[in-house]
Parts: C-alpha cells; structure tokens; sequence
C-alpha cells in the first residue's frame, strides 16, 4: 500500500476519534470541606476531579488535623483557627463512652444531648466568626472574586461553604449526608414523620403508636437543634450578603445535592430530583496488601480473619472494655487484625495483631475477612456492603447506631451496644455472625444489589458535578416549595377557605330551610283561620 494512502487513512482514523472524544474543559472549582471522617470522602472525590483535569481551590481552617495545606490535588486557602475540633471530639467522645458504660437512662439521655446541642453550638460558631475573618479580609475576598470560580463543592455538616457561594453568587454542589441541623433529606423533601425515621431515634420504617410518638420526639429534638445552630450564622448573613440569607434556604437553594447514601442501604423515602444517590462512591476492589500482612492473613488458614476498627476518630475503647474483647479474640481460631491506639491489651493473644492503621478497604476485600467489628460510620458500612463483609456493630455516637440499625434490619448484621459489651455477649455476638450462613449471604446480596447500576457512583458523582458547571448551575431541578410559607405548603389557607365556602353552604341551607319551613307553617295557620 503506498505510503500516502496509509498517511490518509491515519490521519482520517485520527479525526475521526477526536470528533467522537467529549470535550474535556477543566473547571475552576471552589471546595469547602469538612475535617475529619468527611475529608475522606471528599478527598476521594476531588482526585477523580483532579485526574480529569479540574482546578480545584480548598478553603481549610489553620488547626485542621486532616487536611493537608500542600497537596498535589488543590491549592489551599487557610484561614486562621486557633482551636481545633479534635479537642472537642475527645471531650465528647470520653463523656459518651463513660455515659454508655454506666447504662442507658433518661437522665443519660438528656445529659447527653444537652452536651451534645453544646458541642455543635460551639463548633458553629467558631465557623462563623471565620467567615467574619473571611469577608473583612479585603485581600481575601478579592482573591476570591478574582478567580472566578465556576462551582462551589461543599460539605454541609457544617454552613460556611453555602454562605461564601452565596456571597461570590456561585452554583452549589453539595457532598452530603448530614446538615447543620439533621439529615439532609429532611431539608429538602417530603419526610413525614409516620415512616422516616429521625436521626437519632435508632427506628425503622415500620413503626408501632409508641415507635411513632418516640420519632416525633426526635423530630422536635431536631427542631431544637435548629434553633440552635443557625443564629450563629444570622448575624453574618444580615451584615455581609446582600439581602441578608438564612442557612435553611441557602441549603434548599443548592443545585445539586451528592447524597453519600443509596436505596440499597436507606430505607425507601420521597425524594428530589436534585438529589443524586452516590452511596459508596468511595469503595474501589481491593487492592493486594503489605506483605507483612499478607503473610499473617495467609497464616489463618480455613479459619479465616476477623478485622476490628472503630473509625478516626476513636483511638481506644475503655480499658476494662478492650481486656474483655480482647481475652475473647484470644479464644477464637481466627486471626485478628484491630486497629488500637490506646493501652495494650494485658489479655491479648498470639492470633491477634494490633495495628495503629489499617487498609481497611483491601482488608475488606480479601477472601480470607469473615466479620468485620465496626463502630457504624457511613464509610466503613458501605465499604463492609461493596465487598459483602457481615458486621458486628459497636455504635458510640452520631449516626452510627442509625447505620447498623438499617444493617440489623437486612439480616447483615448485629448491634451490641457498649453498656452490653462484656466477654460472654461480645464472644456470642462475633460466633453468631461468624457460623450463621445468613449474615454473610444477606451482606452479599446487598453487594450485588449495590453494584448492578448502569454507572458507578463515582461516574455519577462527576457527572453532575460536569453538569452544573456546563449549565451555569441546574435550577430546574431545585423546587420552589421552600419559598412557601408553612401555611400555603400544607394547604392550610386552602383548607380554610374551602371549609368556609362548605360553612357558609350549609348555612345557606339551613337557612332556606328554616325560611320554607317558617312560610309553610304561616299559610297553615291563614287557612285554619
């Protein structure tokens, strides 16, 4: 074949592929993430952005524990935080692990919520006088005016991202599962409290009368909440956004709401069509690990690995707590890899690796992980799900006992509460998950019902993250029932007007009636006379 005919078909091959490649513009994306847990997730987000060639901007508090300030993904924004969260978290964490242990009660209850209500005061506030820095930073604001941001991505556990997009007027894509005051959800959808169970309240979507008043409670609990949180964001809304803003509707105004959830693992609910499920986005086949490890899970045999976590946040449980646990490892023909920061265990056994990190993703994943010991948290229980892990769940705080309720509910797990956790309930727990066939087979049944999608959450995830700032955001989407009052979302001034109108019909009867009756009754007595 001459050579110019092949030059022609390569170079007509050539504009072929690059007429039927989708154009690939890098937007300029501004991030506002929460630390700890949350940055995980969001971490994992933003490489995929990155790799596809997004310049991405993140806004970090000088005290952060998680988000570095150089990074290869984004340029940093730090702002100054003199105290960190991670103070807070332990005070907390030591007050409800102490709490727990000494038995559930109302007066532990309200102890604990009153503390709580406290802790996220503070944290919200101390955001707020941040973003005060933020806007009367002349230089700052400038900076961020100039860069003409194309998107803001936020976390909206916590109110200053949707304040600032607000402020540079920029589409909004929210990385959520939790709001300022509940789940997110609960924001922007029909949530009646009959079958939505309320965070916090450890129900289920099937509610006996006394399950539904219980729920009703957690929903007043959260309207409390509410109160709470956003008159520390009132103040610098009224002085520094236009118009003034409210944090309830600058949530409801967002373009895109990324929810780190699925129907796979939520009970079935109304939703929005701005709401995109992206549950597990996260979770990757596992990867082959250290050969130290390798090593020692090949040790185990046909017995297998029982892996324990308690997330980044809780380094050790009580002493007392870690001994029994750790005297029924010891006892078990599996090995066991726990990730513990605290004391030595003194009942610690030779099958038993302590680690201070884990990958706990390609653990997950490795044919040899029979039960994983999980306190709850939204990533480890979807990652336990992808790769058909079943759980033994100890719940300590936040959404954790919530997350292993839904577990519990699908046969793909059981809960042991702290105040129950002592050698006998611990051991019986971890043999009937370990030798009941039902856990497991009810834990990969999810895993396949998570999997059989047409896109990957992550695909999906940028996707509409591409989308909005194709599109200049997607208020189409977004509805316009949060500019109604209260009265004229439930229909209450419709009712009323309709049960007038009815009133005044049937007055109106009644008054014909009365009127026939009155002149028949005075033609009878003219005759009778």
């Amino acid at each position: 074949m001459p050579l110019q005919r092949v030059c022609g078909i390569v170079l007509f091959l050539s504009v072929c592929l690059t007429s039927f490649t989708p154009p690939c513009n890098g937007g300029n994306i501004l991030v506002f993430p929460v630390d700890g847990s949350h940055w995980i997730n969001m971490k994992i987000l933003l490489e995929d952005l990155h790799a596809r060639g997004h310049n991405l901007t993140v806004i970090r508090a000088s005290s952060s524990w998680y988000i570095p300030e150089q990074s290869p993904l984004y340029t940093s924004i730090t702002v100054q935080m003199d105290q960190g969260f991670e103070n807070f978290f332990d005070v907390f964490l030591a007050d409800i692990m102490r709490a727990q242990r000494e038995g559930a009660s109302a007066y532990t209850f309200f102890k604990l919520t009153k503390d709580f209500l406290t802790m996220i005061t503070e944290v919200h506030s101390m955001w707020s006088d941040v973003l005060v820095q933020i806007f009367d930073d002349e230089n700052m604001t400038k900076s961020l005016v100039d860069s003409k941001y194309d998107l803001m991505l936020t976390d909206p556990a916590i109110a200053p991202g949707v304040v600032i997009a607000k402020y540079l007027k920029l589409p909004v894509v929210l990385n959520v599962r939790w709001i300022p005051t509940g789940e997110g959800h609960l924001q922007i959808a029909p949530s009646p409290v009959s079958y939505i169970p309320m965070p916090g309240s450890g129900l289920t979507d099937k509610m006996n009368f006394i399950q539904r008043v219980k729920n009703m409670l957690f929903y007043i609990l959260l309207l409390v909440q509410q109160r709470q949180v956003s008159p520390s964001y009132n103040a610098v809304c009224d002085k520094y956004i236009e118009g003034g803003c409210e944090i309830n509707s600058l949530l409801q105004e967002a373009d895109i709401w990324l929810f780190r959830s699925d129907f796979v693992f939520e009970f079935p609910r109304p939703t929005m069509p701005n709401v995109i499920y992206i549950g597990g986005f996260q979770c990757k086949p596992a990867q082959p690990l250290p050969a130290d490890l390798e090593d020692f899970v090949q040790s185990a045999g046909e017995h297998g690995v029982i892996i324990m976590t308690l997330g980044t946040l809780v380094n050790a449980l009580p002493k007392e707590v870690a001994n029994e646990i750790a005297s029924v490892f010891a006892r078990m023909p599996q090995k066991v890899i726990w990730r513990h920061k605290g004391e030595r265990p003194s009942a610690l056994g030779n099958n038993t690796m302590i680690v201070e990190w884990m990958p706990q993703k390609d653990l997950l994943g490795h044919p040899q992980t029979k039960v994983f010991v999980a306190h709850g948290g939204t990533n480890g229980v979807q990652e336990a799900i992808y790769h058909g892990v079943p759980v033994l769940g100890i719940p300590l705080f936040f959404d954790q006992f919530d997350n292993l309720v839904r577990l519990r509910e699908r046969g793909a797990g059981i809960i042991l509460q702290l105040h129950d956790v002592n050698g006998p309930s611990f051991e019986q727990g971890l043999n009937e998950v370990l030798h009941q066939d039902s856990y497991r087979q009810n834990m990969q049944r999810l895993s396949r019902l998570h999997k059989d999608q047409p896109m990957s959450p992550m695909d999906h995830a940028i996707f509409w993250v591409e989308y909005v700032m194709r599109n200049k955001g997607a208020p189409h989407l977004r509805t316009e029932a949060y500019k109604m009052p209260w009265y004229s979302y439930y229909s209450v001034d419709v009712l009323l007007l309709l049960l007038t109108a009815l009133t005044l019909l049937l007055l109106s009867t009644l008054a014909v009636f009365r009127f026939l009756c009155c002149r028949g009754r005075r033609k009878s007595k003219t005759k009778q006379h």
